[in-house]
């Protein structure tokens, strides 16, 4: 495997632990900016705006320029502004640096799935997008709980400092090792093309799909640290590991959720959902036991992260003239989902509603989400069976 896929999956790391770190950091940057935790909430849905409205008009304006110097711009717009944040003096210019943050997120991974493509043949691709995907899951398996250990050890501030370095020593490996032959890419496909391969049910029922998953997820992601320490009784300094037992079950089920997708990606995106619904359901008893949390929370982990794979797999293969623009627009739908979930939860706690109820959140829009990959299932099959009558 080239060495550059390495240093893409090191970026995507960096870039990964600075979306999902801040739930880790909440309840010390509630304390150190005097916001309450629900106002801290919404540094989480600022970001998801920027990543979902930024990626897609990024992707598109940046199509007819080198991958590679799109990318390396990226990265170094990134770092500035994980600089930015640990510095923000205020919660205002905290929240202005995350979105400067999120603003090419959607672009890194447009471009560099791109060079990836270019940059093995394609009977490598495969395992090189897992590898470079991976940087996430690791992310989450790595990165959340670190950076949280830090910020309790040394300082909120301090986690965006190590992330900007680790953006840096990313940017300056993608600018020596990326060969420039590597970000060019074969014929595009216009605008109105690549547009009109949105238009088939199995790509935007997909989109909503993921929104309504990620609405209930991220309603209990964003404030699950803040919920471990007042509803569990689990100490500050001892969130992260809580939180690397959730990443093990990222892992776990990004691996469970590939072979799904190879066996029966429709079946095992349902029943996935339906049993994510089931365990928020007894999240909101096992918060009272430590034991019983410990355990929903790693199966639960398990499940929100399994059905990623069956979906993205559903857009790609339905719009496959326009990989890049579908690719963007599912980022687009996770943030999306993610936005309006940390306000909603953020919402709801500021109405008076306990942390242990948040889960029943993830209860309905799991349900939601199952009941809308049913009717695409149900209606792809009608299709076939229609096409299949009229032979």
């Amino acid at each position: 495997m080239p060495f550059a896929v390495y240093a893409l999956a090191i970026a995507a790391f960096a870039v990964g632990t600075a979306e999902f770190v801040i739930s880790g950091l909440l309840p010390l940057l509630s304390v150190d900016l005097g916001v309450s935790i629900p106002t801290a909430g919404l540094l989480v849905t600022a970001y998801a705006f920027g990543v979902a409205i930024g990626g897609p008009l990024l992707t598109v304006a940046t199509a007819r320029f080198s991958q590679r110097a799109v990318l390396i711009g990226v990265m170094v717009l990134f770092t500035f502004s994980q600089v930015l944040c640990a510095f923000a003096p205020d919660y205002g210019l905290l929240l202005a640096a995350r979105v400067a943050s999120s603003i090419g997120h959607g672009a890194f991974f447009g471009a560099g799935s791109v060079i990836v493509a270019n940059l093995v043949a394609p009977e490598r691709r495969g395992a090189a997008f897992s590898l470079f995907i991976g940087g996430i899951t690791v992310a989450n398996l790595l990165g959340l709980p670190g950076g949280t250990a830090i910020g309790v050890e040394f300082g909120w501030r301090s986690t965006f400092l190590a992330v900007a370095v680790l953006g840096a020593l990313a940017a300056l490996v993608l600018v020596f090792r990326i060969p420039k032959a590597a970000a060019t890419q074969g014929v595009r496909p216009s605008f109105r093309d690549q547009v009109a391969e949105l238009r088939y049910q199995q790509v935007w029922l997909s989109y909503i799909t993921i929104a309504l998953v990620m609405v209930g997820n991220l309603a209990w992601g964003t404030y699950q640290a803040a919920a471990m320490i007042e509803v569990v009784g689990i100490p500050q300094e001892n969130i992260w590991i809580y939180l690397l037992v959730a990443g093990f079950g990222a892992v776990i089920g990004i691996y469970g959720g590939g072979r799904g997708t190879d066996w029966k990606p429709m079946p095992t995106l349902i029943g996935v959902l339906l049993a994510q619904a089931f365990f928020f359901f007894t999240m909101i008893f096992a918060l009272h036991d430590q034991v019983w949390f410990t355990a929903n929370l790693l199966v639960s982990s398990i499940l929100g992260f399994a059905y990623s794979t069956p979906l993205q797999a559903r857009v790609l293969a339905a719009a496959a003239k326009a990989p890049n623009l579908a690719a963007s627009l599912v980022s687009t739908a996770f943030n999306v989902g993610i936005a309006i979930g940390a306000a909603l939860g953020a919402w709801l706690l500021s109405s008076g509603v306990s942390y242990a109820d948040i889960p029943a959140v993830g209860v309905v829009f799991s349900l939601l989400a199952a009941g809308t990959a049913a009717l695409s299932f149900r209606l792809e099959r009608r299709t076939l069976r229609s096409a299949s009558s009229g032979r």
